[in-house]
């Protein structure tokens, strides 16, 4: 077992504290989650109730049993211990050291940098080879993301082409945009 399987995996960045979601953050999860307007491109419809957000939790504690794994830490902010979004890498190919990306942040967390502080911190550590020694790691975006394509560009992600109608939320198919980071092309944590 890697110690990317080991023990959860609790990573810091200077605003942030990433670990794991409980129970307890369901509500917090729901209001972010429940928010129409800021997960309009998350690729999901929005959350009904604080019961789903605790289903949403149980879901994220599963993605590490499963046999491409997966880890969703919740951000909590350091300074006041609110949680303000979360994020994770899944859908991990061990034998192809690959993996998938994902995240939301709160409205009211956006534009202060802090998706950006969390995806450094994670990247390094699934990057690294006492994470996940991970050589790859892609991210859907939809094409009208523009937060979120900016992010990733600002990350190293590189657009790698379209993906035509390969999601499906609010009674529609989706096209998503492909991006990828390589290993070699990643900038270090901050």
């Amino acid at each position: 077992m890697s110690s990317a399987e080991a023990s959860f995996p609790l990573l810091t960045s200077a605003r942030l504290r990433l670990r794991e979601l409980t129970p307890a953050d369901a509500p917090a999860l729901f209001a972010i989650h429940g928010d129409a307007e800021a997960m309009r491109w998350f690729g999901s419809d929005p959350l009904q109730s604080v019961a789903e957000a605790e289903k949403l939790v149980e879901t994220f504690a599963g993605w590490r049993c499963l046999p491409n794994p997966g880890t969703r830490w919740g951000l909590e902010r350091i300074a006041d211990g609110a949680l303000v979004g979360s994020c994770g890498l899944f859908a991990w190919n061990r034998a192809w050291r690959r993996c998938t990306l994902g995240y939301e942040l709160a409205r009211a967390a956006q534009g202060q940098g802090l998706m950006t502080e969390a995806l450094l911190t994670v990247l390094a550590w699934g990057f690294s080879a006492d994470g996940m020694g991970l050589n790859r790691v892609e991210a859907m975006i939809h094409p009208k993301n523009q937060a979120s394509l900016r992010l990733a560009e600002g990350l190293g992600f590189r657009r790698e082409g379209l993906l035509r109608e390969v999601a499906f939320w609010g009674g529609r198919h989706e096209d998503l945009e492909m991006h990828a980071l390589l290993a070699r092309d990643r900038q270090p944590a901050a």
